[in-house]
C-alpha cells in the first residue's frame, strides 16, 4: 500500500511539471509571435525550443525557475536568424531577437 501511494505521489509531480513546461513553452510562443510581429519578420517553424532550464533567486530571494527559450525568424523567408528569451517564472527578463521595424527603418540613412 505505501508504495501504491508513493507511485501516486511521483506521477502528481511528473505531471505538474510537464504542466508547467508546457505552460512555459505557449507563453514563450506568445512572447516570439508578438515579438516577430513587431519587428515585421516571420517566426520560423511557428515555435519555440527550450535550451535551458536553472534555480535563481527571485528579486524576494526565494528559487525560482529560470527558463531558456531559442526561436528562429526571417526577414525575407531566405535567411535564419536566431533569437533567445529566458524568463523568470512568466517575467521576460532576457531577449535577444529581430529589432523593431521603425528601428531598423532608421538605419537606411535616407
Amino acid at each position: 500500500m505505501p508504495s501504491l501511494i508513493l507511485l501516486m505521489i511521483a506521477g502528481a509531480l511528473a505531471y505538474a511539471w510537464w504542466n508547467a513546461a508546457r505552460a512555459a513553452s505557449e507563453h514563450a510562443i506568445q512572447v516570439g509571435h508578438s515579438a516577430c510581429r513587431a519587428a515585421g519578420v516571420q517566426l520560423l517553424d511557428q515555435t519555440v525550443h527550450a535550451v535551458g532550464l536553472r534555480l535563481r533567486r527571485r528579486d524576494d530571494g526565494r528559487l525560482g525557475l529560470e527558463r531558456s527559450f531559442r526561436f528562429e525568424y526571417s526577414h525575407d523567408g531566405m535567411d535564419r536568424q536566431r533569437g533567445r528569451m529566458v524568463f523568470h517564472g512568466t517575467r521576460l527578463v532576457s531577449f535577444t531577437g529581430p529589432a523593431p521595424a521603425v528601428a531598423s527603418g532608421l538605419l537606411g540613412g535616407d
